[in-house]
C-alpha cells in the first residue's frame, strides 16, 4: 500500500494539481492579452444608451468597475487577487448580466448540461466499444458490416449537421419530439413532480442523440482499430489454438486489453464533447453551459468565459485523474509496477 501511495497516487495527485494550476493561469492570462478593456466597454454601453452622466460620475464609475472586475493593481497584484477570490468560490460579476455573479449562473445551468452529457457519453462509450469489438472478431457478419458504414458516416459529420437534421426530421416533418428548451416556455421546474420529468425527457432525447449518434462512430472506429491488432497477438491466436469459447476470447482477452486506451480517452473525451455541447445546445436552445457560452462570446463576457473555462478544465482533470486511479482495478502490470 505505501508503495502504491509513493510511487502511483502522490505523482498523479502532484500531475493533477500542476495541470489544473497551469490551465487555470493560462485562462487567466489569455483575456487580458485582448486589445479590449471591459472597465471601458461598460462605461461605453451606458453612455450609448443615452445615460447623461458628468465626467466625476463617470470617474467614480470607472473607478469602481475596476476594482469590482479585479483589475485594480499591478498585474501580480491582480493574479494574486484573482486567486484568492477563486479559493472563495468567487468568479466575479457577469459583465453581460451584472450583477449577477458568474458563479451562480454557471450553477443554475450546469445540472442541465452534466444530465445530458454523461449519460450521453457513457451509452456511446458502451455500445460503440461493444460493436467495434464484436466488428473486429466477426468480420463476416453483415449485419456488424451495416453498423460500421453508419457508424463511419455518422462519425465524419459534425455534431450540428446531425443536430439540424434530427431536428428538422422529428420535430417538423414527424413532429414526435420538442424542438426547442429542456422543458415547455413558462414551466416553473419541479424535480418532484413526475410529470415535469417526463417532459424533461422528452425534450432531452434529441440533444442525447445526437451527441450518442457522433460519440458512437468514434467509439466505433478506434475500438475495431484496437482490437484487429489484438486479435493477432500470440495469446489470442493460442487461446483459440487450445479451444476456448470464442465469448470468453473476445470478452477476457480482446476487449480487456483493448479497453485500457478507450478508458483514458473516455476522460478526455469530456473536453470535446463540451465543445459539441455547446453547438448541439444553441441549435436546441437547451440551457446548458453551452448556450451560457454562446451568449457569453457575443456580449464579451470575459468574466463568464473564463468561469466557464475553468469549470471544465476542472472537470475533465478530475475526470482523467479518476480514471488514472481506476486503471490499477483493470490493468495487472500498474498493480505490480
Amino acid at each position: 500500500m505505501r508503495k502504491f501511495v509513493l510511487r502511483y497516487l502522490i505523482p498523479r495527485i502532484i500531475q493533477y494539481l500542476t495541470l489544473i494550476f497551469v490551465g487555470i493561469t493560462l485562462t487567466y492570462i489569455i483575456p487580458r492579452l485582448a486589445p479590449t478593456n471591459p472597465v471601458e466597454a461598460q462605461v461605453s454601453m451606458m453612455i450609448a444608451r443615452g445615460s447623461s452622466l458628468d465626467p466625476d460620475a463617470i470617474e467614480a464609475m470607472r473607478a469602481a468597475l475596476t476594482e469590482l472586475y479585479g483589475l485594480s493593481g499591478s498585474p501580480v497584484e491582480q493574479y494574486f487577487a484573482f486567486w484568492s477570490r477563486l479559493f472563495r468560490g468567487d468568479l466575479g460579476p457577469s459583465l453581460g448580466n451584472f450583477p449577477t455573479p458568474v458563479s451562480e449562473m454557471i450553477g443554475q445551468a450546469l445540472p442541465y448540461t452534466l444530465r445530458l452529457l454523461i449519460p450521453a457519453l457513457i451509452i456511446s462509450w458502451i455500445f460503440g466499444n461493444f460493436f467495434g469489438a464484436l466488428s473486429s472478431y466477426y468480420p463476416e457478419n453483415k449485419a456488424l458490416n451495416v453498423v460500421e458504414v453508419l457508424g463511419q458516416v455518422v462519425r465524419s459529420i459534425p455534431y450540428y449537421i446531425v443536430a439540424i437534421v434530427l431536428l428538422v426530421v422529428f420535430s417538423y416533418f414527424i413532429p414526435i419530439f420538442p424542438f426547442s428548451g429542456a422543458y415547455p416556455i413558462g414551466t416553473r421546474p419541479d424535480w418532484s413532480s413526475l410529470d415535469f420529468i417526463l417532459t424533461y425527457l422528452e425534450h432531452s432525447v434529441l440533444p442525447a442523440a445526437t451527441l450518442i449518434l457522433v460519440g458512437f462512430g468514434g467509439w466505433f472506429v478506434g475500438m475495431k482499430s484496437l482490437t484487429s491488432n489484438i486479435i493477432s497477438e500470440d495469446y489470442v491466436v493460442y487461446a483459440e489454438i487450445v479451444g476456448l469459447k470464442k465469448r470468453n476470447i473476445l470478452v477476457q482477452y480482446i476487449m480487456r486489453t483493448a479497453m485500457l486506451p478507450q478508458l483514458t480517452a473516455l476522460a478526455m473525451s469530456l473536453g470535446t464533447v463540451f465543445s459539441g455541447a455547446l453547438i448541439m445546445e444553441v441549435v436546441f436552445g437547451y440551457p446548458g453551459v453551452g448556450s451560457l457560452a454562446i451568449r457569453a462570446v457575443y456580449s464579451n463576457d470575459y468574466s463568464m468565459i473564463m468561469g466557464i473555462t475553468i469549470y471544465s478544465i476542472i472537470g475533465v482533470a478530475t475526470a482523467v485523474f479518476l480514471i488514472d486511479l481506476l486503471y490499477p482495478l483493470f490493468d495487472p502490470r500498474v498493480r505490480y509496477q
